[in-house]
């Protein structure tokens, strides 16, 4: 990234990861992004935690600042990326995850439970039920990227920050809140198409891991706060919610009833009030 960014890359994991560390204060929170986002999604919500928390903000691989890899990752190697992250930064943390990131972040709770103090899931992916044809997808992942780099010669990535700003403006009242620096610096990338194409192609193969490693490994008894959106969502997605934050005796829902998707950039007060609340 543009040395007037404010992170840098770290080797954390045997990956090169981009990653913004503010504040002070323990336990460390540790942030992690839905599909395709980027660390300055988060800018409205470090602004409120970094006089209280430490906060360290990380992009996966292709995503934000960090390289591309070769290989595409499955849900552990996601629950074992925040691993190895939680070591780098100094456990226990809280995790704070959005999106799909929330299938990678009850992985870690469920794989690594020594090195969690708690999670904030904002409007979390969440499939009660197998989804169908989830290897079949999960196999278009590697076919995704390799896209999102052919896309690269034909000149689409130029649109790139365009295209964000108009998802965003579907999914929150304020729009797209990066400085245009930043969005244009990463989302002009061909490699960041590709990556958020595999990402999109695995989200069922994640939510069909996710079931299977909840039938044999347990959730840990920590804190736990569940963030429901329902902007654009019905009651069932609340019940579901629901369902999630029951995993802990000391889980709770927050529901927002007139919030988009992206809670961290409408409302972000409320994520860091659930973090300090744990």
């Amino acid at each position: 990234m543009n040395a007037k960014f404010p992170g840098e890359l770290a080797d954390v994991g045997g990956d090169r990861l981009y990653v913004v560390d503010e504040g002070a204060g323990s336990p460390t929170v540790l942030v992690s992004s839905g599909a395709g986002g980027a660390w300055f999604d988060w800018i409205p919500v470090t602004e409120l935690l970094r006089d209280r928390h430490r906060v360290v903000t990380f992009d996966r691989p292709g995503l934000g600042g960090s390289p591309p890899v070769r290989r595409t990752a499955g849900l552990r190697d996601e629950a074992d990326r925040l691993a190895a992250l939680a070591r780098w930064a100094g456990p226990p943390v809280t995790v704070l995850a959005h999106s799909i990131a929330g299938f990678h972040a009850e992985a870690f709770a469920r794989l690594h439970p020594g090195l969690v103090h708690g999670l904030v899931l904002v409007d979390p992916s969440a499939e009660p039920d197998e989804p169908r044809h989830a290897r079949r997808l999960g196999r278009l992942a590697s076919a995704a990227g390799i896209a999102g780099w052919a896309a690269g010669v034909t000149g689409l990535p130029r649109f790139g920050p365009r295209i964000r700003g108009m998802v965003m403006r579907r999914m929150t009242e304020r729009g797209d809140t990066a400085p245009p620096a930043y969005a244009r610096a990463v989302y002009t990338q061909p490699h960041v198409l590709g990556a958020i194409l595999a990402e999109h192609a695995t989200y069922r193969q994640f939510a069909a891991d996710l079931l299977a490693l909840r039938s044999s490994t347990a959730f840990p008894p920590v804190p736990l706060r569940v963030i429901t959106a329902l902007g654009d969502a019905g009651p069932g997605w609340e019940r579901v919610h629901a369902q999630l934050a029951a995993l802990s005796p000391y889980g709770r829902q927050i529901v927002l009833p007139r919030t988009g998707h992206m809670v961290q950039i409408d409302r972000p007060e409320v994520v860091a009030e659930a973090v300090d609340g744990l």
